[in-house]
């Protein structure tokens, strides 16, 4: 077997467990355990049975990884209505205004909610210290070192555990949505949970499982990001939007060894300069702000001076020489710190870095309160499309997105869980698919490098034709291996027991296998339908940004369409 897929059945390793210590069912689940995960939790009513469904142990997510800050116009000399034209300027006209509207007029209050509850960010004497950063006309970034999100997750974790009326499965991984086949309602989940494949019924099932990076070979995603939620959400027939926008982080440390560490963008926003191997600041040349130009244009413009300058070249460099010494030490320990394991002296050394997939703009579209186009399920955090990021998400607008939309849940309207609580029937199976794995391991390795090169920072017509015929054929052959079998034709309601104990880790590693693929293939189709370079997406055959397409591309099934920059949906859930 591969290296990365023995690492990753041992990290999954686990004893099974009796399942009688698995819920039968929950008020509401909340699949995810970053920002807005933990923070809907909290919001929602507290005499409500809340389920959180986290996949590895809590605090594994994208959001304890944010090291820049969360955006708010909080200052006398910002405004909402400035943050507001920032984010429809980043986000290259393609943002919902109704949603940016809501995003930033609801910023100054989920930071005081943040911290009521505890939240320890940087200050500048009695007053909350920001920065800038880059396409924000104004400092609003607050901060907190350069582990933001951490110092957000950790905060909310702690009021999670307190809370008696909410209990957390970890090392569960959600494997299906529990559709009511009358109504088409979500009742609940399947889950992959101490040894077996168990259902769970909600009255509403919330999805805040991040974003999809790992399905690129470069990305500052942590190993969980695996797009779990939309492969779900597309499986059960819930309407996505703008797959095809994945934003690429310029400055991911690029040491040979080290892993893809984001440097963060505050970095240059304090005043740190982008360099290639001779010195030069070649990032004017691209755009008139340089280094704080909009993320796709900082992304592109390295790629594009390596091809000019050093067609072999994997990276240029970011230099912290120009920031002093002390601001260095406060603003950045962390970063200092993982570049010193590497052998870099950030005080001396220029970094060495290069672009890696980041943040997924589009997702399962949304309406203001979370809802989706499926009656009781609803979506938050980096897995949902607000509208509020358009086609290139503004810098340190996603935190700020996870608690606005999660406060919105404190509104659901649902009665408590009354279903009497029935014990599922329940099959033992041997459970040992070695062989397969094999397999399937070879595919898990193969299509992050095939999408790295057809649908990373620009893409082609041709490129991307051969990359989805060999996903499509890739799912083919997954979809027949007999682990699959476990994953794509559950039984409702029917607990299946697994008695080896290797089954749980293969199930796992095949199920998100599965839902890269799907991911995959969706991200592909999306961008080769979209015949422009808009933001995040950049195409060499459609290079101009092309007026007839200011519009979102939704899909739904294997059906996609064209809409203008609303909800596609009416919300009756």
């Amino acid at each position: 077997m591969v290296q990365n897929s023995v690492q990753y059945l041992r990290r999954y390793s686990c004893d099974s467990q009796s399942y009688a210590n698995i819920p039968f069912q929950e008020d509401i689940l909340v699949v995810g355990s970053g920002a807005a995960g933990l923070y809907a939790a909290l919001c929602l009513p507290a005499h409500l049975r809340i389920g959180i469904i986290t996949k590895d142990i809590i605090k594994t997510g994208s959001s304890s990884w944010a090291q820049g800050g969360i955006a708010a116009a909080i200052d006398p000399s910002d405004s909402p209505m400035l943050h507001f034209e920032d984010t429809i300027r980043a986000g290259a006209n393609l943002c919902d205004p109704e949603a940016v509207k809501f995003l930033v007029e609801n910023g100054p209050a989920s930071i005081e909610s943040l911290l009521e509850m505890g939240v320890t960010f940087d200050r500048k004497g009695k007053k909350l210290a920001m920065t800038i950063e880059a396409a924000h006309s104004h400092p609003r970034v607050l901060h907190s070192a350069d582990t933001t999100g951490n110092a957000i997750v950790d905060t909310l974790t702690a009021k999670v555990l307190e809370r008696p009326n909410i209990k957390v499965l970890s090392q569960a991984l959600a494997v299906s949505l529990w559709l009511n086949q009358s109504t088409g309602r979500c009742q609940g989940i399947s889950i992959l949970y101490q040894g077996q494949i168990s259902w769970v019924r909600a009255s509403a099932v919330i999805l805040a499982t991040g974003g999809g990076g790992q399905v690129f070979a470069h990305t500052t995603n942590p190993a969980v990001g695996t797009g779990d939620g939309v492969a779900l959400a597309w499986r059960a027939g819930a309407i996505l939007r703008d797959l095809e926008f994945f934003q690429f982080h310029p400055t991911a440390l690029a040491k040979e060894g080290a892993p893809c560490f984001l440097i963060s963008e505050a970095v240059r926003g304090e005043g740190g300069h982008l360099v290639d191997r001779k010195g030069d600041r070649f990032a004017f040349a691209y755009h008139p702000d340089g280094e704080l130009a909009p993320r796709d244009v900082v992304t592109r413009a390295i790629f594009s001076h390596l091809q000019k300058t050093e067609p072999n070249g994997a990276n240029v460099y970011l230099d912290l020489r120009s920031i002093p010494t002390e601001r260095i030490n406060y603003r950045f320990p962390n970063i200092i710190n993982v570049c010193q394991k590497w052998g870099i002296d950030v005080f001396k050394d220029p970094i060495p870095v290069s672009p890696a997939a980041h943040y997924w703009m589009g997702g399962i579209a949304t309406d203001l309160g979370a809802r989706t186009s499926i009656q009781g399920l609803y979506a938050i955090g980096e897995t949902a499309s607000t509208g509020v990021h358009g086609a290139n998400r503004l810098a340190s607008n996603s935190l700020l997105e996870c608690i606005v939309f999660a406060a919105q849940l404190s509104q659901i309207a649902i009665k408590p869980n009354l279903a009497g609580e029935k014990s599922p029937s329940v099959i033992k199976e041997k459970g040992d698919w070695a062989q397969e794995i094999e397999q399937i391991a070879s595919v898990r390795e193969s299509l992050p490098q095939l999408m790295w090169q057809s649908a990373g920072i620009c893409r082609s017509q041709a490129g991307m034709e051969a990359a989805i015929a060999q996903v499509r054929s890739w799912r083919e052959e997954l979809a027949t291996k007999n682990v699959s079998q476990y994953l794509l034709n559950l039984a409702p309601n029917q607990t299946v027991h697994f008695e080896s104990p290797l089954a749980e880790q293969q199930l796992r590693f095949c199920a998100e296998t599965l839902n890269l693929l799907d991911v995959g293939i969706l991200i592909l189709k999306s961008a080769a339908w979209r015949t422009e370079s808009r933001g995040g997406h950049y195409r060499t055959d459609y290079p101009q940004v092309s007026p007839s397409w200011q519009v979102h591309t939704l899909v739904q099934g294997n059906y996609t369409w064209k809409s203008n920059c609303s909800p596609p949906f009416e919300s009756t859930n």
